[in-house]
Order: C-alpha cells, then sequence, then structure tokens
C-alpha cells in the first residue's frame, strides 16, 4: 500500500488540512467536516454496560396509558413528515437524510408487509427514526407496537429519555398523547407474596458455612424489605444501590415460580400484574431480544398483541435467541431443586433426586470440557437417571390444588425447577437420537469462568424458529450500526432465517424494474444503508500494524506491547485497548503501567460503570478491557481518540457451538469459516471500531495490531465491515497523528 508521508493536520480546526510537507489523499480533501451535531440524540443516560437477560414477563409503566378507551381517537394523525420534523424539533436535533430516508422506510414496510432490515450509523438519529413512524401507526391502527433491544443502556434510553419528549411532542398531531411501557421479566419485580413471608425462602449455599456472607446476605434483603414499603413499582432497577443476585432471588420469583394472581393473597396488588396490565394498553412496548424469544418460544404468549416488531441492536439477536433458546444441567442445580422438593414430597423421593445430582456432578467433574458428538454410556445412565428422579418429584408435587398459600408457593418453588430439569435431561438424551448430520442441537460439557462443570445444550442455528415464529407472524423491522457485513445484509440475514435478496431485474420489452417472481413462500424483505453523518475518512484513520508478527497462543508478543506502548505515549493516553481476552488485557494492564507515565485502567478491577466514568473524566487514562468494552463504551471528545485491537476477535477454535455451526455449513457446500467465525469477527471489529467517533466533532485512530487484516485472505471481507476511514499501514504517519491530535486536544 502507497502511503503519504503525513495525514491530516489535527493541530487547527480543520483537521485535514494538509500540514504544508505533502498532499493529502483526494478522499480527505473532497467536503468538508460537518460542525453540525450528530443526528438528533442528544447526550445519552448514565451509561449502564449491563445487558438484559429477562425471563417470564413483566412490565413497568413508561407512559399514561389509562385504559383501552383513551388508546381510540376520531383525529387523523399528521403525515410522517410532519410528525418526524416535530419530534427533531423537541429534542433540539438537527434534520437528517439519512434519518428521513430510514424514517420513511420503515412506513413503507407497515404498509406493504414488508420486513426491513436497515443499518444506521452513529449520528443517524435512528430511534426516533423507527419510533415516529411506530408511533404513528399504534395510534392510527389501534394497535401496538413492540420496540426490542439487546442493552439496559437502550432500553433506558427509549422510556426515560425519548418517548417521553415524543409523547409530548406528537400528542397535538396525533389527537392524543401516545403510551409507552417497558416489559421485563417478572424476575426483575418485586413479589409481594414472599415480602409478606407466605412462601419458604431460599438457603443460600454460600452463606450456609460463611457467617459473614450470611450477615451480609441478612442486611441485603432487609434493606429490600425497607424498600418494598416505599416503591410504587417493585422494580429492581430504581433500588439504588441495587442488591446482590442471591438477595434479590430471596424475595422474587419467576414466571413459573408464580403462585398465580388468581390464587395469591396479594395477587391484586402484585408490582408484574399491574405492571403487565399497563403494558397491554401500551401503543409502544419496550422489550428485550430474549423476552422476544421466550414469547416465540412459549405456547403461552409473553408480550401483549401486536402486529410490527422493531428489534433494535439487531446484529446482537441470533446470540441472545440462541441463549434463550438453550439449556444448562448442572449437579449444584440438581441438588438445590432438590432441597426445594424436600419442603413439599416425601424426603425419600427427593433424595433420589439429589443423588442423581451427585452422580452426574461426579461424572461431569471426570469429562474433558468441550462438545460432544456422542454420548458416553456412563453419562447417558446418569442423565436418565436425573430425569426418572425429576419425573418422580414432578408426580409427587402433583397437580395445583387447594392448600393454603405457604404450602402452595412452596409447592411451586419446587415444581418449576425440577420440570427445567427433567425436560433439559430428555432434551440432552434425545439430541443423540438422530445422525450428527442431522442433529439440530449443540452439546458440550462447560467449565468457565471457576464455576463447577455443567452439561449445555444450543440450538444449531435460530433461523428455522425466527421464521416460523417472527417474520411469518408479523413485520419486523430490524436495525443496527453493523448489520451489512462484507457489504451484503445477506451473511446476517441467512441466520435470521430470511432469505437472499434478490436484486430488481429490468422486466421483458420495458424500461422499469421488477422484482422477480416469487411463490409466496419466503419471507418478503429488502436491505437498505442510510450511511452515517459523520465524514469518516476526515474524521479518523484505520491503521493496520502490517509489520507485526502474527497473534500467538502464549500471550502478546514483545513486539505487541511495544507498538501498543509507542501508540499509547503518542495519544497522550485516551486510549480504550479492546482485547481478545482478559488475560491479554491484563498483560497488557500491567506491563504499560510500567512503561508508560500516565493511568492505565483495567477492566475486573472496579466496576465496569465505574471505570468507564473515571476513563472518561480524565484524558490521560487509558483503559484496557474485553467483550462488554467492545459494545457498550461511549466516550465522545478527547478523552477517547485511539481504540486499540490486539487481534482479529474470531472466536475461540475449541467454541462447541461456533465450531458445530462452522462444520454443518461446509458439510452443506458453504464457506463455514467466513459466515461464522468471520461473521462474528466482522460484528465485533465494526463494534469496536463504533466506539471511536460518537460525535461529527470526533477525531481519532482506529489501530489494530494484527497484520492478518491486511495480509489474509479474508481481509477484503472484514475490512468491508468496517466505516470508511482513511487507512495506512504505516507506524510514522499514525503516531505523528495521534501526537498532533494530542497537542490540539491539550489547547482546547
Amino acid at each position: 500500500m502507497t502511503v503519504p508521508a503525513s495525514v491530516p493536520n489535527w493541530s487547527v480546526p480543520d483537521v485535514f488540512e494538509p500540514d504544508g510537507t505533502e498532499e493529502l489523499p483526494p478522499e480527505l480533501t473532497s467536503s468538508e467536516p460537518s460542525s453540525e451535531p450528530p443526528g438528533v440524540e442528544p447526550a445519552g443516560p448514565p451509561r449502564d454496560l449491563t445487558t438484559g437477560s429477562d425471563a417470564g414477563g413483566a412490565a413497568r409503566p413508561g407512559g399514561t396509558a389509562q385504559g383501552a378507551a383513551t388508546k381510540r381517537t376520531d383525529v387523523e394523525p399528521a403525515d410522517l413528515s410532519t410528525l418526524l420534523s416535530e419530534a427533531v424539533r423537541a429534542v433540539g436535533g438537527t434534520p437528517r437524510d439519512g434519518q428521513t430516508a430510514m424514517a420513511e422506510a420503515v412506513e413503507h414496510a407497515i404498509e406493504s408487509g414488508e420486513h426491513l432490515a436497515v443499518q444506521a450509523g452513529t449520528g443517524t438519529g435512528k430511534s426516533l427514526a423507527y419510533l415516529v413512524p411506530a408511533i404513528r401507526h399504534a395510534v392510527a391502527a389501534h394497535t401496538t407496537v413492540v420496540v426490542s433491544t439487546a442493552t439496559i443502556a437502550l432500553q433506558r434510553q427509549l422510556v426515560d429519555r425519548d418517548l417521553p419528549r415524543l409523547a409530548n411532542a406528537l400528542a397535538d398531531s396525533l389527537g392524543r398523547r401516545p403510551t409507552f411501557a417497558i416489559l421485563k421479566g417478572r424476575r426483575n419485580y418485586l413479589c409481594l407474596n414472599r415480602v409478606h413471608g407466605n412462601a419458604p425462602e431460599e438457603p443460600d449455599e454460600g452463606a450456609l458455612f460463611d457467617p459473614f456472607a450470611a450477615s451480609s446476605l441478612e442486611r441485603e434483603v432487609r434493606r429490600v424489605h425497607e424498600w418494598a414499603s416505599e416503591t410504587e413499582t417493585g422494580d429492581r432497577d430504581e433500588l439504588v444501590p441495587g442488591v446482590s443476585e442471591r438477595a434479590w432471588r430471596q424475595l422474587s420469583v419467576t414466571g413459573n415460580e408464580c403462585l398465580g394472581a388468581h390464587r395469591c393473597p396479594v395477587g391484586a396488588d402484585c408490582f408484574a400484574e399491574q405492571a403487565r396490565n399497563e403494558a397491554g394498553r401500551a401503543d409502544i412496548v419496550v422489550t428485550n431480544h430474549a423476552l422476544l424469544a421466550i414469547d416465540a418460544l412459549d405456547e403461552r404468549p409473553v408480550l401483549p398483541e401486536h402486529d410490527m416488531v422493531v428489534i433494535d441492536e439487531a446484529h446482537d439477536l441470533v446470540d441472545r435467541v440462541t441463549n434463550a433458546a438453550g439449556g444448562e444441567l448442572s449437579g449444584n442445580a440438581i441438588k438445590q431443586a432438590s432441597r426445594k422438593c424436600g419442603r413439599a414430597v416425601d424426603e425419600e423421593v427427593a433424595d433420589r433426586l439429589n443423588e442423581a445430582g451427585e452422580g452426574l456432578e461426579f461424572l461431569l467433574g471426570e469429562t474433558e470440557p468441550g462438545r460432544l458428538r456422542e454420548l458416553p454410556e456412563q453419562l447417558a445412565a446418569a442423565l436418565s437417571t436425573v430425569r426418572e428422579a425429576a419425573t418422580a418429584c414432578v408426580s409427587a408435587l402433583g397437580p395445583e390444588q387447594r392448600e393454603d398459600v405457604e404450602t402452595g408457593s412452596a409447592r411451586k418453588l419446587a415444581l418449576a425447577p425440577t420440570q427445567e430439569i427433567r425436560d433439559t435431561a430428555d432434551r440432552l438424551l434425545a439430541a443423540f437420537d438422530q445422525p450428527e448430520q442431522d442433529r439440530r442441537d449443540v452439546i458440550w460439557v462447560s467449565a468457565e469462568n471457576n464455576r463447577a462443570p455443567s452439561l449445555r445444550v444450543a440450538p444449531l442455528g435460530v433461523g428455522g424458529l425466527l421464521r416460523e415464529r417472527l417474520f411469518e407472524q408479523r413485520t419486523t423491522v430490524l436495525t443496527s450500526a453493523t448489520l451489512a457485513l462484507g457489504g451484503s445484509f445477506d451473511t446476517l440475514a441467512a441466520q435470521w432465517g430470511l432469505p437472499p435478496r434478490r436484486e430488481a431485474r429490468p422486466a421483458t420489452d420495458t424500461a422499469t424494474a421488477q422484482e422477480p417472481p416469487s411463490d409466496g413462500s419466503e419471507p418478503s424483505w429488502v436491505g437498505l444503508d442510510v450511511g452515517s453523518p459523520f465524514d469518516y475518512p476526515r474524521s479518523g484513520i484505520l491503521y493496520v500494524a502490517r509489520h507485526l508478527p502474527k497473534p500467538g497462543r502464549d500471550g502478546l508478543p514483545e513486539a505487541y506491547l511495544d507498538e501498543l506502548t509507542e501508540l499509547v505515549t503518542a495519544a497522550g493516553g485516551r486510549t480504550l485497548g479492546l482485547f481478545s481476552s482478559m488475560r491479554a488485557a491484563r498483560q497488557a494492564s500491567e506491563e504499560l503501567r510500567q512503561r508508560l507515565s500516565t493511568p492505565v485502567l483495567c477492566q475486573g478491577e472496579d466496576s465496569t460503570s465505574q471505570l468507564v466514568d473515571s476513563f472518561a473524566g480524565d484524558p490521560a487514562t487509558s483503559l484496557f478491557g474485553t467483550l462488554s468494552l467492545w459494545q457498550g463504551v461511549d466516550v465522545p471528545g478527547r478523552s477517547l481518540q485511539l481504540v486499540v485491537m490486539d487481534r482479529i476477535p474470531f472466536p475461540r477454535p475449541d467454541d462447541p457451538l461456533a465450531s458445530a455451526r462452522q462444520q454443518a455449513i461446509s458439510a452443506r457446500g458453504g464457506n463455514g469459516f467466513i459466515t461464522v467465525a468471520g461473521t462474528h469477527a466482522a460484528l465485533l471489529l465494526a463494534q469496536g471500531a463504533g466506539r471511536l467517533l460518537r460525535s461529527a466533532s470526533d477525531r481519532g485512530v482506529i489501530a489494530i495490531l494484527d497484520p492478518r487484516l491486511s495480509t489474509a485472505r479474508y481481509g477484503g471481507f472484514l475490512r468491508a465491515s468496517l466505516p470508511p476511514f482513511w487507512s495506512t499501514e504505516d507506524p510514522q504517519v499514525v503516531r505523528g497523528a495521534l501526537r498532533r491530535l494530542d497537542e490540539a486536544a491539550a489547547n482546547r
């Protein structure tokens, strides 16, 4: 690659003017950088880097849904253009062409029933682009639209900021104020039945032998009891500061553990039921991908009746649905279920389940972690014993009957996990009934994060599920800043269960174009990339360290540490280091703390949110970490001007699910490596690169230390998934750019 001796001069206001010694490539001088704020979205809410993985179904009211009558109006809502203009004004934003194009495409999808995948870069204002037509449709058609996200942070942004502003701004033009709610899993709400002592407490295994842990748990539970008399929603997120999962578990239930509003003595006041009722009357219901998957999997609907779904952060949809459709079986979980059964059935029956759990636990400890292509005979026998013991407990627990509240609660708390154990054991055993090439589930022994070994099962693919239970049921809009991988939507569409896009072709004897004929058996969809208001070639540099050796398996090579030191020094800190493993992140942190005069933080040393706040508050600080930082950090301005990735983030070669999917695609004649490993890497690379430019005034460098991005055959696919930054492979060029950028930031 031919590169200039200089790069954009970041020490002057027009940061991409030549520095006087060389001319820039044409793409760097073709347009002027925008000085307008990006999109229409003002600064985001307090950062929350956790993800939602709720189960069950309950909602916290987010609007003023007063009942079905208030949803009716005889006023014809204003047209989309008028509503979008009012929405943009309400948030103090600026109209964007990409935002308008996306809103019009969403409206077309609503009218035509054709599914839409739309890539909208950072700064487009995509939340308004889908919320405005969705709200208009909900009000005009007297229906509900579901908006699904992958993260709690985006849910909060929608419910706490975007939707309240839109509800006020659009009320007059719509004929009434639209309503909204956030739908969460029942486990996220306080159970008043447990608060009032009508259900047995669950002994915490860690607290049984640790007096300090027991007293800590007791203090947390006491604080939740005190909060119960004050809260109006019972929503765990409103308890600040929060409590540990083990404390919350004492005072909440899953959907399967719930006694039922009709039998519960405090059912009329149930937080979860009140919130669900509120969601059932709302125009817009915000939920998460896990709950969306549960709604698709469960015969009993969890979500309110709706005719349209908007899936934001759609790049995460497959992973979240896979998790929701999977299962896990461990000796500890079986023994806990046995203890719960011991309160409601004969001791002998419960003991059989406990013994089965101990037997499985022992065998898993003797089994090598990894994918199981065949089920060992001893493990099969242990699973059969678990299934039979769980079935006996379920039979002994019996159906719902007339009984006092405490007995009924104890029975439900025991029945839910025991049924799950029985069903998971049955699924694990049945998975091996078919020849390997025909199996739909992947089974593996997991022993990660210092946890006891467990057996895990996940579907080989979720496209069929999504196609049948989502795309064939209702109009769906999928959106993200990262959908067109390798320049095409088809890569992700195949994982969603959608057919490849068919391009319009010239019709015979006409000058127009028409879609090729369809038999109607495949879902119809279109892909749209509305771009970004950011001028990527003038705002950022993509630097690939082609001169470095390929990454190895034994930690970061010395050459990588040297390169990283040079880059961070030139940037004056201001660095987000994204590493493929915590081992690499810790190694880099420890080494660079000895080499640099600027602070280096490492993920795991404090809560992630606190680390990000410290990083954002001090421009000289660098933050190193792994997966959650690749997708969850939003730090605009001078505190983040260098993003470093140590290697292409392929899944581990021994990842059971990824390797099974890759082999299945290759067996059918496809390119399993690109389809699975390449897609995984492309998504993370694009998400990591998206951390750099968060506003139109941001400038900086994406540095990828892995030379394979330039040298390997698949490098073109991966680079086509990244924004069109100006590129270089010259270390002197990029260090000079970073030094100028550091000087400019210091003089502001």
